[in-house]
């Protein structure tokens, strides 16, 4: 059974919670706030919970909390306190300084006992979910330093160091591509086709996680032959139709060739993502060689750029409050991007129309 401790100065308050509670619970007893923390300090099992008078001599509950706290038992030990007052300052008070709950006198023994029981239960709930939490935190402090060992180990290897310059070329070799094709249909047709292109490298902390992440062996060739986002493009474009012609004016090039094409735009995320992404393969050359590369090139739009920003705060920022209202008002503003990006484009066609 578990043992409550009982710590009230007059007896007869001692006794007819015990006589309440000792069906359920061993009740140990204290008259005072002194012989409470003796009791606390000698014994080896801590109580499964305190009930605690505020107006005693010696010490007071007050004390005892304050106490409590200081040796770190509050975190082990739910109190509730058991007092005639009713004041909603003393109760907040109480609160505020870390008590469980507040046990009214006169007792009514169903309401003591159903107080105890949930009080005893909740904490019991909210220690085990602490627990785990603070093993899950153990467990990625010590897979970040796994992590972060590997990431050293690769960053020490010549051939890593030297697959990261090839992705760095073939990320190179796609912005010149792009670049000139932009620069020969704003002189056909006196606009361009994209607004800015921005270019990464993953890092090999990215690296060696997604390697382990999909059970791939954590080699530099692994990585060549695995991984098709190592090097990444992201070309912002002002319209839809801009999307899909610079993307076939890329792809249509001799010696680019498609890997994999996913159309986000066509199809949507279930979070309202709308983007185009194309794995091509590109030559770089070498002093002594030449090779194919693969690299990722995401095609958006300026709005869904600006909303992709934004999502990736959300999730990857911790503690954030109304997630789902959040995610909801994404979804909705995913949407709204999508008929006003068709809604400007409509309005350029008509202006290029009247052109003529």
């Amino acid at each position: 059974m578990q043992k409550i401790l009982v710590v009230d100065d007059a007896e007869l308050n001692r006794e007819l919670l015990c006589e309440m509670l000792k069906d359920e619970y061993v009740v140990d007893m204290a008259e005072d706030g002194e012989e409470a923390l003796k009791k606390l300090s000698a014994c080896d099992g801590k109580p499964a919970a305190i009930l605690l008078d505020l107006q005693m001599p010696k010490k007071d509950g007050f004390s005892v909390i304050i106490e409590m706290k200081r040796k770190g038992w509050l975190k082990k030990i739910p109190i509730l306190v058991i007092s005639g007052e009713y004041a909603t300052e003393v109760e907040s008070q109480c609160f505020e300084m870390g008590v469980s709950d507040f046990i009214h006198k006169p007792f009514e023994s169903s309401i003591v006992k159903k107080r105890v029981r949930n009080t005893i239960d909740l904490f019991a709930s909210k220690n085990k979910l602490e627990q785990k939490v603070e093993e899950q935190e153990r467990t990625l402090k010590e897979q970040y330093e796994i992590i972060r060992i590997q990431e050293e180990k690769l960053r020490q290897e010549k051939s890593f160091r030297k697959l990261m310059l090839e992705y760095q070329a073939a990320i190179m070799e796609v912005e010149t591509r792009l670049k000139v094709l932009n620069g020969e249909f704003s002189q056909e047709y006196n606009r361009n086709p994209f607004e800015s292109i921005k270019s990464r490298l993953k890092s090999p902390a990215s690296i060696y996680e997604k390697l382990e992440r999909k059970g791939f062996p954590e080699t530099v060739e692994s990585i060549r032959e695995n991984l098709t986002d190592v090097a990444g493009v992201r070309v912002i474009c002002s319209f839809p139709d801009d999307i899909y012609r610079l993307a076939a004016l890329l792809i249509k090039q001799d010696d680019i060739i498609q890997f994999q094409k996913k159309d986000y735009i066509e199809n949507p995320k279930p979070n309202g993502y709308r983007s185009l992404h194309l794995i091509v393969e590109v030559p770089i050359f070498l002093s002594n060689e030449k090779k194919h590369m693969k690299v990722e090139v995401q095609f958006r739009t300026i709005a869904m750029d600006f909303w992709a920003s934004l999502e990736h705060k959300l999730k990857y920022k911790k503690n954030v409050a109304d997630t789902g209202e959040i995610e909801w008002q994404l979804k909705a503003c995913a949407d709204s991007i999508e008929a006003l990006d068709y809604q400007m484009q409509e309005i350029r066609d008509k202006i290029d129309r009247s052109k003529g």
